[in-house]
């Protein structure tokens, strides 16, 4: 699915222009203007307290959310650990975001990696990197959110906390729910909608705890009943692929155009799955943070435009 760039970028930068528009002296490079960190600011986080100097300048992220979180700030981070060393840094995080440099994996960062690129702030997560903790503090003050399973906003609040601009954070949460609701009211959005990951011979299907769920549900869809429990998502053999029935269905890949994405049994119970699309799995799945609800948003209002075309 192509995104619609344009509509990203105005939404997010008509957010930071509003978040910023009481500064008495905006930044003259045009980017959003840190809180007042001029004294020094300490940032509670999941592994204690982190005590910074000023507003950091050379950031090094481990998580998708803290990358894109960094890029939407205006703050492009000098290197960021990836879910895939070959893919390399998302696509649609923008051609800014292409100059970062990959200090591994987000699974196994490298330290040697990190430490090269004199950092003067590092986000982890403690979930992934907590025996990593000490070693990473040892080389520049080091934010852990707890976990990549937190509400998604939570985490971006944090990382706005930590770089020293966590009115621009809200603003682009803010305007992620504004857009929200005016697609809701736009288009009058009922119905059921289901996101599945085709992958090792099993379909997951993702829940409302999910980041692209909890999209879908802040459009006006509702989601399938599954056990989800505290689970962002349950695995589906494919023959019980018709659990996951709803009346849009989304299925990601890591190539929106290869036709072998969707798994068989979709069209071969196209009665249960009236409408299926194919959706960037870089954005879909992995690209949690403010860029990645717009570009999510943006395929969304796109669908949402194609029903009432039809």
């Amino acid at each position: 699915m192509r995104r619609s760039v344009t509509t990203t970028a105005l939404v997010l930068a008509a957010a930071l222009l509003a978040a910023c528009s009481s500064d008495p002296e905006p930044a003259p490079t045009g980017a959003p203007a840190p809180d007042d960190t001029a004294a020094g600011y300490a940032v509670e986080h999941a592994r204690g307290t982190a005590e910074l100097a000023a507003a950091p300048q050379r950031v090094v992220t481990l998580e998708p959310v803290e990358t894109d979180t960094a890029v939407a700030l205006g703050v492009v981070p000098v290197g960021a650990a990836v879910l895939s060393v070959e893919a390399g840094v998302p696509a649609y995080l923008g051609e800014d975001a292409q100059a970062i440099e990959v200090v591994g994996t987000v699974p196994e960062p490298s330290l040697e990696a990190i430490a090269a690129l004199e950092p003067d702030l590092i986000l982890g997560t403690e979930s992934r990197h907590a025996d990593l903790y000490a070693q990473l503090a040892g080389i520049a003050p080091t934010v852990f959110m707890a976990t990549q399973t937190d509400p998604w906003q939570e985490n971006v609040l944090l990382v706005g906390r930590a770089l020293g601009r966590e009115t621009d954070a809200q603003a682009l949460l803010d305007a992620y729910d504004e857009r929200c609701a005016q697609l809701q009211e736009d288009y009058d959005v009922t119905g059921t909608a289901q996101l599945l990951r085709p992958r090792d011979g099993i379909v997951s299907a993702y829940g409302p705890r999910s980041f692209a769920g909890s999209t879908l549900e802040c459009v006006g869809f509702s989601t399938p009943e599954q056990d989800w429990g505290e689970d962002i998502s349950v695995d589906l053999s494919p023959e019980r692929v018709t659990e996951a029935a709803a009346d849009l269905v989304l299925v990601s890949a890591a190539d929106p155009a290869d036709p072998a994405a969707v798994p068989a049994e979709i069209p071969l119970n196209a009665g249960s799955f009236p409408d299926v699309r194919v959706v960037d799995q870089s954005y879909w799945i992995s690209g949690v943070g403010p860029l990645g609800g717009q570009a999510v948003l943006d395929d969304v209002e796109q669908f949402l435009q194609d029903r009432a075309g039809s």
